[in-house]
């Protein structure tokens, strides 16, 4: 082997080792990353909590549990799909357990409610927890079990087998804290205002104070 060959071949080992763990720890960190759908009325509001969750990374609005693929908004709560409002959560295990966002879940809504939720009536703003495998539906049955006997009144809130998640058109996406302008019943107000306002008209956070009382984790 010449000394050129010999020079060379030290630095590219080097970079290929270096190359071959940034690959493996890319993969370390897509494989710590899992999912989590629930569905709890107006999505804004849901993706807008679970946001706060630490070990939350990021919580995707949208629309599942129906049978028409790339549904619009207008689809969806016109009725017809089966499309519940829906968020995809993903979250780090390490930091935060799939037990410790359904327990916030079922604390976060009205889960004795069939007919929707707060101001929003329809099928399309039920509740429901979709599970991915038999250990989340374990775990979910487990935690709905131990909301009901909290309570202390029959929760209706299904416990459904996972189905293609389709994400909510960009403007629903972080609804909650963009600053862009919109017409509101009370005039133009920002994206942010206007979802406060939303917010508290719809009763949201006063119902589920009256269930839960301090036990609800995200009610202002």
């Amino acid at each position: 082997m010449s000394l050129t060959a010999q020079s060379l071949k030290a630095p590219m080992l080097a970079l290929f080792i270096v190359l071959g763990l940034a690959i493996e720890c890319g993969k370390a960190q897509a494989a710590a990353t899992e999912t989590a759908y629930f569905a709890g009325g107006c999505f804004w509001c849901v993706e807008a909590d679970f946001e706060k969750v630490r070990g939350v990374d990021e919580v995707v609005s949208g629309y599942t549990g129906g049978t028409v693929a790339n549904p619009t908004y207008k689809q969806v709560t016109r009725g017809g799909t089966g499309h519940y409002e829906a968020v995809e959560i993903r979250y780090d295990p390490a930091v935060v357990s799939y037990e410790a966002l359904l327990h916030a879940f079922f604390r976060s809504v009205d889960p004795t409610d069939a007919g929707g939720q707060f101001c929003d009536r329809g099928d399309s703003y039920r509740t429901a927890v979709f599970v991915s495998n038999p250990e989340e539906k374990r775990l979910a049955e487990a935690a709905k079990a131990r909301a009901e006997r909290d309570l202390g009144q029959r929760i209706v809130t299904p416990i459904l087998d996972a189905s293609a998640f389709y994400d909510a058109e960009e403007y629903h996406q972080d609804y909650y804290k963009k600053g862009e302008i919109v017409l509101t019943r009370r005039g133009p107000k920002s994206k942010m205002e206007a979802y406060k306002f939303y917010r508290n008209g719809c009763g949201r956070d006063q119902r589920i104070r009256q269930l839960w009382g301090n036990d609800a984790p995200f009610a202002s």
